[in-house]
């Protein structure tokens, strides 16, 4: 085992730039995101490996199933190049193992935090303030996806660095950190419906001479019952894949313009 390390940090950052783009480009559902991992760490194995037959060993090495968060994989893929350019190919299957190990964990954290908290937060918000005319949030959330880039490529170099040691720092704080993150965005994203979707209905209940505005006897036993009403049945759509985004928001359109025009809703 040759303890020489031969990359340095061009080729971690050259192999984080390479990953990026292509993370999901080459999804299969036999080997899910293993062709991008090893178009992404090709240039890296090369200089790792002189010998050719070491060097397709790695690869096919790597082209074995991997599925990850496209942004959290870049902790693991580094990791993996540091116990590979320390361990050569006798390495290999401490390689497989540790990818195999962190790929679940890693896409956890990377759902629950940046596919679900991080937009449903940034996007509500800015949405909101869109309304109002003001962009100024989506012109920082643009900024701040530009800022993740680099953090991104960060990620390759402390991964590398870091090694196996991941596993023994992160430990059983990963499913605690998951759930934690979940919830979270469960809570904002409740929180943020009542100002977000605005339905309301203009129809009223008339008993003699009693005219009584159904939409305020809503308020008095579940306030904002209708927007909660709706929210449920968007994400059941969604959630079940019985319609696409683009057909659901038809749908919205569809029926928002019926009832306004009848009177329904307001």
């Amino acid at each position: 085992m040759s303890n020489e390390t031969k990359l340095t940090k061009a080729d971690l950052r050259r192999a984080a730039l390479r990953w990026m783009p292509m993370a999901v480009n080459t999804f299969s559902y036999q080997y899910q995101q293993a062709g991008s991992v090893v178009f992404a760490l090709g240039p890296a194995l090369r200089k790792i490996y002189q010998s050719d037959d070491e060097y397709v060993e790695a690869l096919n090495n790597h082209f074995n199933y991997f599925n990850a968060h496209p942004w959290m994989a870049n902790l693991v893929l580094g990791a993996a190049l540091g116990i590979e350019d320390e361990g050569g190919i006798a390495a290999k299957e401490a390689v497989q193992g540790f990818k195999v190990a962190l790929m679940g964990p890693m896409a956890g954290i990377g759902d629950s935090l940046i596919w679900v908290l991080y937009p449903t937060i940034m996007g509500s918000i800015a949405g909101s303030l869109a309304l109002q005319g003001n962009i100024s949030l989506t012109l920082i959330w643009l900024a701040l996806n530009i800022a993740f880039m680099f953090v991104r490529v960060w990620m390759f170099e402390f991964g590398y660095t870091s090694g196996t040691k991941l596993i023994s720092m992160l430990g059983d704080r990963v499913s605690m950190l998951t759930e934690t993150l979940a919830i979270l965005g469960l809570v904002v994203g409740g929180a943020l419906i009542p100002s977000v979707v605005k339905i309301t209905t203009p129809l009223t209940f008339t008993a003699g001479e009693s005219v009584t505005e159904i939409q305020s006897i809503l308020d008095q036993i579940f306030p904002f019952l209708l927007p909660v009403l709706a929210t449920f049945v968007c994400y059941r759509l969604v959630k079940g894949n019985k319609v696409s985004i683009s057909v659901l928001i038809l749908i919205i359109v569809v029926i928002s313009m019926v009832c306004a025009a009848f009177g329904i809703l307001s």
